[in-house]
């Protein structure tokens, strides 16, 4: 009978945050499969546990979820953690969890810290609806892209950035959605220095092109303003989403913009764009 994988949350900071039931699973638990084996060292050090860890992050998903699958099909339990933050979220456990399923493994999921919706509780911004982006791609014409297809979303975003990369994102994100548009800058959430500024794109540009930001950062952005109705035909929907074709944006992304500019259903846009 093939063995169980656990994805179990690790602090964001905080150790405080470690609930009962994930040292409890990382205690009972064959061995753990760990971002950086060094850092979880230090977390189960400070648990009192001793228990065998394999690598398994980003550049070796391939061989290590197959070393990892392969314990679990001979009936061996899995803990996957990750530095910080919750598993297979923004994060290669996806893959790994993607496999078992497919291969089927249960998975076990402990509710634990995550930074995108500790940011959003405490944004000040709507929260019935939201999406999470994520990193923005690294390649500056999808990040163009990405941004561009964004400008019409109505929901609440949710942005993971680094410091070295946060000025040059906020005056990307301030260019595609306007300077007065609400935000919400958290930084080193649960951490000693926590810090919470709710600001406007604008405002927040002027402020980290005087001072160095220090820090990993959740960016919580306002949605777009609803559309009152919808304001174009079938016709102008397609001719737009050819349009946002011709400037690099998949047949995905640029139906998604063309909704967003006509009030067009998405899926209708995208599957007469198909059938052209």
């Amino acid at each position: 009978m093939a063995g169980t994988l656990y994805l179990v949350p690790t602090p964001i900071g905080n150790l405080g945050d470690i609930s009962a039931r994930m040292a409890d699973t990382l205690e009972a638990v064959d061995f753990i499969a760990a971002e950086d084996t060094r850092v979880s060292l230090k977390l189960l050090n400070h648990l009192g546990i001793k228990k065998p860890m394999v690598s398994y992050y980003r550049h070796n998903t391939e061989a290590g979820g197959q070393a990892v699958l392969a314990r679990l099909l001979q009936g061996e339990d899995c803990a996957l953690v990750t530095d910080a933050g919750t598993p297979a979220v923004s994060d290669p456990g996806e893959e790994l969890v993607a496999l078992c399923a497919r291969n089927g493994v249960e998975v076990v999921a402990i509710p634990g810290p995550c930074a995108l919706v500790t940011a959003l509780a405490v944004s000040g911004l709507p929260t019935a609806r939201f999406t999470f982006e994520g990193f923005l791609p690294m390649n500056k014409k999808n990040r163009k892209a990405h941004l561009q297809s964004l400008q019409g979303e109505e929901r609440t975003m949710i942005f993971y950035e680094a410091p070295h990369k946060l000025t040059a994102t906020l005056a990307e994100l301030c260019e595609n959605f306007g300077a007065e548009r609400r935000l919400s800058l958290c930084r080193e959430l649960s951490k000693l220095h926590e810090e919470v500024i709710r600001t406007t794109l604008g405002a927040a540009v002027e402020v980290y092109a005087e001072q160095a930001p220090k820090g990993e950062f959740v960016l919580v952005l306002e949605g777009a303003a609803p559309r009152e109705e919808e304001t174009g035909t079938l016709e102008d929907g397609l001719a737009l989403v050819e349009r946002y074709r011709a400037q690099g944006l998949s047949l995905k992304d640029a139906s998604r913009q063309a909704a967003a500019d006509t009030g067009l259903n998405r899926k209708a846009l995208y599957d007469a764009a198909i059938g052209k």
